[in-house]
């Protein structure tokens, strides 16, 4: 695995209070010998604003009134459109675990055309590709939302959700952050496509 640009903290840090209670929370949810994957790793180079992160995506990912499995779908398509491995990597097993289907993971490349998506799905899957293709979403985008039946609060997460995870993607080509071994196996010849044959068996969720 390539190396990021700059230097890793530990993988279980414990020479700052700050990190050592991230890595306390992490481990809350992936058990008591989890180490903190690389983003972390990277990120923990500014502790309080290591900090910061976490206590935004944790909540931006688990606390929102939209559908999980909608999120997901949105954070893959960015993933692809800004060629960030990692963000596809880790995502494709929460994608799966929330209710993607494989096919319709497959077919992200080619949304627009693929028979796999109803009028929500769509209508979220344009929001991730204006949005990740910048510089923002469109009026008719946002519109489209509403139409395909989303409450303004759904219509605030979903777009905040497709705005940030472009920052995640960004952030991790600037300080060439690559996939763990474990997660190579999401991708397809070493792209942001689902490989064929993929085990049904996946990693816990990931970051």
């Amino acid at each position: 695995m390539t190396q990021p640009r700059v230097p890793m903290i530990p993988a279980a840090p414990t020479h700052d209070a700050t990190l050592a209670e991230v890595l306390a929370r992490w481990r809350e949810i992936r058990g008591n010998d989890a180490e903190l994957p690389t983003l972390y790793r990277v990120l923990g180079n500014a502790p309080a604003l290591f900090r910061g992160w976490v206590d935004f995506a944790w909540p931006l990912r688990s606390e929102p009134r939209s559908e999980r499995r909608l999120r997901e779908m949105l954070i893959l398509r960015e993933a692809q459109i800004c060629n960030a491995r990692y963000e596809w990597a880790h995502h494709v097993p929460m994608a799966l675990q929330a209710g993607v289907t494989r096919a319709q993971i497959a077919a992200l490349p080619h949304w627009a055309q693929a028979d796999v998506y109803d009028a929500r799905e769509r209508a979220v899957l344009r929001l991730a590709e204006e949005v990740a293709t910048g510089p923002a979403a469109s009026d008719a985008a946002i519109d489209g939302l509403r139409e395909a039946g989303f409450e303004v609060d759904e219509v605030v997460e979903l777009t905040l959700t497709a705005s940030f995870y472009v920052c995640v993607s960004r952030f991790l080509l600037s300080m060439n952050v690559e996939p763990e071994g474990d997660y190579l196996r999401y991708l397809d010849d070493g792209e942001c496509r689902l490989p064929p044959g993929l085990s049904a068996a996946t990693p816990p969720a990931g970051t």
